[in-house]
C-alpha cells in the first residue's frame, strides 16, 4: 500500500461524518473497499450512564456498522474506577458492562491498578476485551498478575492489517499504589520502562517495528499517557516525537479533549493524536478510509440508546443502589473541593472538605497529625442528607486507616514533597495551576508555603522522594497541642501520624518516607467509614458551621 495521507478533522459535525462514512467507502483502495472505523473511549471513570453513556456508545457502534463492517471499539484506560459502582464491585461491574458493550481492546490506566494486583488479574481474566501493554514488565518470582496482557495485536480488515499497540503510563507506580508493584520485601517487581523517556520510547519502538515486520499496514497506539506538562517525558507527544512508524495515538490519562492534533515524529512524519476527555462526554472516531486517508474527530452526542445495553446497565445499578441511597449522616454546610468559581483547589490549597477529611482521620485514630492526599478526595458533599454513595464518592478507593510513628523531620519532608508544585496563584482564569495529587490536606498542623522559593525536592526514576535541599518552601510548621495552642515542630521528636494505607504503607504520590515506620494501627477502618464515624460519633450526626470555610491551616505566600 502506498504511504497514507493524513487528514485531521476537528470535531466534524455528525452529518459530515455520516457523509464521510457513506461516500468514502470503496474509493479506489487497493485492499479494503470500505472504511475502517476505530471508536475509542478513555477515562470513563465509571460514568456508565452519563452524557452519551455506554448505551449510547453501543447504539453508535451499531449505527457505524451499518456503514462499514470494519469497526473496532477500544478503551484507553481508567474505565474501572472512579465512582461507587467501581468501589462496591472492585471493578467487576464495569468489566461486565464493557463486555456487554463489546469492546475489542483496552489498555490499563493507572487507576486500573487501584484494586490491587490479585483483583487486577481477576478483572483481566473476566474481560472479553484483549488488554494490551507493550511496556509493562514483571521481574518477580512466581506468576505475574498481568500475564494476560499482549504487547500488540494485528487485525485484518478486508486485507488491510491494523496493529493495535498498548502503552500504559510509567506514572502508574506513584499515581496508583506503589506497594502494589512491589514484592513482600519491598522491591519493585513491576515496571513500565519508565527509567527515562528514551527507555520508554525504545520499548515502544521495538514493538512498533515488530508490528511492521509482521505486515501491519497501519499502527495505532492505544495510550494512557496524557499531555500534562508534569507528565513529561512520558506524554503522548513525547512518545510520538521519540519514535517512528506510528500512524495514530489514541490517548487518555490527562482528561484532555483533543479532537485531532497533528504531531511530528522523530522523522518529521505526521501522526494523529486524539483524546475524548472523560466520562463518555465524547466518543472518539478514527477512520482509515478506503483510499488510504486517516481522519479523526469526536462525537459529542448521539440520540439513540441501545435497549439491551441500557437494560443491562440498569440491572447492575439496581444491584447496589438501595445500599447507596441509605442516608448515613447530615451536613449543615457544603463541603467542597473547588473555589466559588468552580476551579479545583483540593490539589493546591486547603479546602473545608480537606479539613473535614483530615480531622476525621486524626480524631478517629487519636493521632497527633493527619494527612489526606488531595488526589484521594474525589467529590463534594452538598449541604443536606448525605448517603452512603455520597461518602464513597468522596473516598472511592477503599483505602484503610493506618497510624504510623513518624519523626518531625519525616513530617517536614512529606510537606515539602507535597508542596513542590504549589504556585502563588490557584488558577489561570479557567483551570487550576500548580496541582499535585499528593498535595496534603492536614489536621493537627499549620504552616506556610513560600512559593518564591523554588522546590529543591529530588525524586528517583519512578517519582519517589529522595531528598530536598536546605532552603525549603514549607516554613513555620507548628503542631497542635492538647490545650488548643500550637508549638513549633521538633524534627527529632516522634509523632503519631494518621492517614491511609495508600500513603503510609504504600508510598502513594511518591511519599515514601513512612513506608518502613512502626505502625500503631495497621489497616483498620475503611476510608469512607472513617468519615461516617467521625460525623456520627464525634460531631453529633451533623457537620456544623465550624467547617463552613477552610480553617487557615495552610498559608500560601
Amino acid at each position: 500500500m502506498t504511504r497514507k495521507k493524513t487528514i485531521c478533522r476537528l470535531g466534524a459535525p455528525l452529518l459530515a461524518l455520516v457523509l464521510a462514512l457513506s461516500c468514502l467507502a470503496g474509493c479506489g483502495a487497493k485492499k479494503q473497499r470500505e472504511d475502517i472505523v476505530i471508536l475509542y473511549t478513555n477515562d470513563v471513570h465509571c460514568a456508565v450512564d452519563a452524557d452519551i453513556g455506554y448505551a449510547g456508545l453501543a447504539a453508535y457502534r451499531d449505527w457505524v456498522k451499518e456503514k462499514t463492517p470494519y469497526v473496532a471499539l477500544v478503551d484507553c484506560g481508567d474505565a474501572l474506577q472512579g465512582d461507587a459502582i467501581g468501589t462496591v464491585s472492585q471493578g467487576e461491574y464495569l468489566v461486565d458492562i464493557m463486555n456487554q458493550v463489546g469492546y475489542d481492546f483496552a489498555v490499563l490506566g493507572n487507576h486500573e491498578f487501584d484494586y490491587g494486583m490479585e483483583q487486577l488479574s481477576t478483572l483481566l481474566e473476566k474481560a472479553e476485551a484483549q488488554y494490551l501493554g507493550c511496556n509493562i514488565r514483571y521481574t518477580g518470582e512466581g506468576n505475574s498478575a498481568v500475564s494476560a496482557l499482549k504487547p500488540y495485536e494485528i487485525v485484518s480488515y478486508g486485507g488491510t492489517d491494523v496493529a493495535f499497540v498498548g502503552v500504559s503510563t510509567p506514572e502508574s507506580i506513584i499515581k496508583s499504589t506503589p506497594a502494589y508493584f512491589m514484592d513482600e520485601s519491598g522491591r519493585f517487581v513491576y515496571d513500565f520502562y519508565g527509567g527515562s523517556g528514551d527507555t520508554l520510547y525504545a520499548q515502544v519502538q521495538e514493538t512498533v517495528d515488530q508490528c511492521r515486520e509482521a505486515g501491519a499496514d497501519y499502527v495505532v497506539v492505544l495510550a494512557h499517557l496524557g499531555d500534562d506538562e508534569g507528565s513529561a517525558p512520558f506524554r503522548s507527544t513525547d512518545l510520538i516525537a521519540g519514535t517512528n512508524g506510528i500512524d495514530a495515538v489514541l490517548d487518555g490519562h490527562s482528561h484532555s479533549v483533543l479532537p485531532c492534533d497533528v504531531v511530528e515524529n522523530k522523522d518529521g512524519d505526521k501522526v494523529l493524536l486524539s483524546s475524548t476527555g472523560t466520562g463518555l462526554v465524547n466518543i472518539g472516531q478514527l477512520v482509515i478510509t478506503a483510499d488510504g486517508n486517516l481522519t479523526a474527530g469526536l462525537i459529542g452526542d448521539f440520540p439513540d440508546r441501545d435497549a439491551e445495553t441500557d437494560s443491562f446497565v440498569k440491572g447492575i445499578q439496581r444491584q447496589y443502589e438501595a445500599e447507596l441511597e441509605q442516608v448515613v449522616t447530615h451536613t449543615g454546610v457544603s463541603l467542597t473541593t473547588v473555589s466559588e468559581s468552580g476551579i479545583r483547589l483540593i490539589r493546591n490549597r486547603e479546602t473545608n472538605l480537606g479539613d473535614f477529611c483530615a480531622d476525621a482521620y486524626r480524631t478517629i485514630a487519636g493521632a497527633d497529625i493527619a494527612f489526606v492526599n488531595g488526589g484521594g478526595i474525589r467529590a463534594d458533599m452538598a449541604a443536606g442528607d448525605v448517603t452512603y454513595g455520597d461518602i464513597i464518592a468522596v473516598h472511592p478507593y477503599g483505602n484503610t486507616l493506618c497510624v504510623a510513628e513518624a519523626t518531625g523531620q519525616e513530617i517536614l519532608d512529606a510537606l515539602e514533597m507535597a508542596s513542590r508544585s504549589t504556585m502563588a496563584e490557584t488558577d489561570d482564569g479557567d483551570d487550576a495551576v500548580g496541582e499535585n495529587g499528593g498535595f496534603l490536606q492536614v489536621s493537627g498542623l499549620k504552616y506556610t508555603i513560600d512559593t518564591s522559593i523554588p522546590s529543591t525536592v529530588e525524586v528517583d526514576e519512578v517519582g519517589m522522594f529522595l531528598s530536598c535541599g536546605e532552603n525549603r518552601r514549607v516554613k513555620d510548621v507548628q503542631v497542635l497541642q492538647q490545650d488548643g495552642g500550637y508549638a513549633p515542630i521538633d524534627p527529632a521528636k516522634t509523632y503519631t501520624l494518621a492517614s491511609h494505607n495508600y500513603l503510609i504503607k504504600q508510598g502513594g504520590d511518591g511519599l515514601n518516607m513512612f513506608m518502613d515506620n512502626t505502625l500503631t494501627m495497621n489497616e483498620g477502618m475503611l476510608d469512607y467509614q472513617v468519615l461516617i464515624t467521625y460525623v456520627t460519633d464525634h460531631l453529633g450526626g451533623t457537620v456544623g458551621s465550624d467547617y463552613a470555610q477552610p480553617q487557615g491551616r495552610i498559608t500560601v505566600s
